[in-house]
């Protein structure tokens, strides 16, 4: 099956494409389509499932989408849907990242508690499909560790390193992108 995925996110790209690696999967770029999608819906699952059909209408091959977020107990969930753009669209991931760091210094212990949803949509023309991951864990102290992208390196699981401190390979088994790509994928299988 020929997928195209909706984003130009290389961390995400290569999640994607080692989990439905008996597929021929392919970025925006590789098939030249430059849009983006903006996404205004309140939830995860609506901002995957609006980008999916968006990109579909374009290439009109079956498309996943996704969208995720960090979602801070303590903070009503802050900052959920607006993880990338809560510092505005031009913010750097070491920006967000320190801003979220400032906001928590008065919190310990279980206060730090977070969980990284990720919804990830599939949509052929006719069916939309949706797949959910949650990862549990907290709010790290520091930014630590090298690897990964976006809020990697503050999200510290339970085994109490960072995201960013796993290899790839660690992340991918347990990333809540991991978990909504498997329960995306069941649900394929059986369609």
């Amino acid at each position: 099956m020929i997928l195209l995925l909706a984003t130009n996110n290389p961390g995400k790209i290569a999640e994607i494409k080692s989990i439905f690696a008996n597929h021929e999967v392919f970025s925006l770029k590789e098939k030249e389509i430059f849009v983006d999608v903006e996404e205004n819906a309140d939830t995860f699952a609506g901002n995957a499932i609006k980008k999916a059909r968006e990109i579909y209408e374009i290439a009109k091959v079956p498309v996943i989408a996704d969208d995720s977020g960090l979602c801070i107990d303590v903070l009503s969930g802050w900052p959920g849907v607006f993880t990338h753009r809560f510092l505005g669209e031009e913010a750097t991931d070491e920006q967000r990242n320190n801003a979220i760091i400032d906001k928590m210094i008065s919190y310990d212990g279980d206060q730090r508690a977070a969980k990284v949803m990720c919804s990830m949509a599939y949509y052929d023309g006719t069916n939309t499909i949706v797949g959910e991951g949650i990862l549990r864990g907290k709010i790290s102290t520091s930014r630590r560790g090298e690897n990964g992208f976006g809020f990697d390196e503050i999200f510290e699981t339970e085994s109490g390193v960072t995201l960013a401190e796993m290899t790839g390979e660690e992340k991918n088994k347990i990333s809540a992108r991991y978990l909504a790509l498997m329960d995306l994928k069941n649900q394929l299988d059986n369609l």
